[in-house]
């Protein structure tokens, strides 16, 4: 692959991916086979409303396993909502947990699967390999293509009073499993399907280029992206295009792989404090900032970016930023800070939140302060 590479590096994909149309029936015997008996479902109000936790809660009845469902919780799973989901587990005497739904759910499950198998509390676990005791079994169930957690062994969960988001990694929190069904995001709404896939497109572009790739990493960075290009526009044009929807959910996954091998950057640095502060929505600002990052890391990855294109369908956008474009455009997301109501007068605050994050040490340009204000600025 490209120049720069290291000379030793790990690779590791625990996840077992089960893909196609109709996969979600599997989910009883799945849990069976890896040694569920009680099962906690752990799964957002939406998707309950959506029926696919009956669905779901179906399969683990049809194989003979009792279950309960938490969906206590909302977008950005705090510690507070993680204890929640323990006290629940706890109560039920549950030896398995589902993550059925997008990244929130994913990131629930693990979080409550720390906790109630090694106690303390999820500050206990920031950082990476902090779980001094086995965790139980998961399964992920992802109805969303987008965060691909469903291959990574962190859990974001955002900090009761700061706001702040923390990564806590173990090996041990890795899902022995996931379940891809396509036919379970043909549900999701337009605006939801854009900024998802637009986050899996950061995955897979960020990645490509962080301090820690390698050259298995970016072997997934690569058909993740091939197959989140091909299929983006289609899955907004034609929402019930299962093939298009698998396409999707699948780049998504592997990006996820790619993620778990290389790490993140600057993208998601400048990320995490609007949804800190603002909630934002995490696909769109990953949506409004990825050009701009793109544009600013030139100086050191030009090479990486035009290696990066090379796999892209023939188009007539030439550069990796102009490929982008047309993507966003296609997709309605917004792509300026202003019309998401980000105050100008909170850059400062946002610069040095951002210059914090652990995902910019990884970035191949050094993400400083003052950069972080100028992308900012980039894209009022």
């Amino acid at each position: 692959m490209s120049a720069g590479i290291p000379d030793k590096f790990n690779f590791k994909s625990p996840t077992r991916i089960h893909f196609g149309v109709g996969a979600v029936n599997r989910l009883g015997e799945l849990v069976r086979e890896l040694g569920g008996s009680r099962v906690l479902v752990v799964s957002d109000p939406g998707l309950l409303a959506a029926g696919h936790v009956e669905h779901a809660c179906a399969m683990l009845k049809k194989s003979g396993l009792d279950f309960a469902t938490f969906h206590d919780f909302g977008e950005n799973p705090t510690s507070a909502m993680a204890e929640r989901g323990r006290l629940a587990a706890s109560e039920h005497g549950v030896d398995f947990l589902v993550g059925l739904g997008g990244g929130s759910s994913m990131d629930c499950a693990k979080a409550i699967n720390f906790l109630l198998t090694n106690g303390g509390c999820m500050a206990d676990y920031r950082g990476y390999g902090k779980a001094q005791k086995p965790l139980l079994p998961m399964v992920a169930v992802p109805t969303t293509a987008g965060t691909g957690s469903e291959t990574q062994s962190y859990a974001l969960i955002t900090e009761d009073g700061s706001h702040h988001k923390i990564a806590c990694g173990d090996p041990k929190a890795s899902f022995r499993a996931a379940i891809l069904d396509p036919q379970l995001t043909v549900s999701l709404p337009p605006a939801a399907t854009a900024a998802t896939g637009f986050d899996a497109i950061g995955h897979a572009v960020e990645s490509y280029v962080t301090t820690k790739r390698n050259s298995f990493s970016q072997f997934f960075s690569l058909e993740a992206w091939r197959l989140l290009d091909k299929n983006f526009r289609r899955v907004l044009e034609r929402p019930e295009d299962l093939n298009a929807r698998g396409g999707m959910l699948l780049g998504s996954c592997l990006a996820g792989v790619a993620i778990e091998n290389s790490m993140l950057g600057a993208i998601h640095a400048l990320a995490n404090p609007l949804t800190e502060t603002y909630g934002t929505t995490h696909g769109v600002a990953i949506a409004i900032l990825l050009v701009p990052v793109v544009r600013w890391n030139r100086v050191v990855a030009d090479e990486l970016y035009e290696e990066f294109m090379t796999i892209t369908e023939r188009h007539s956008e030439t550069r990796l930023e102009d490929r982008l474009l047309s993507l966003l455009e296609h997709s309605r997301l917004p792509v300026r800070l202003s019309q998401i109501g980000v105050r100008r007068e909170d850059f400062p605050a946002l610069a040095r939140r951002a210059a914090e994050q652990w995902t910019g040490s990884f970035n191949p340009r050094p993400l400083a302060e003052a950069d972080a204000l100028s992308l900012y600025e980039s894209v009022y």
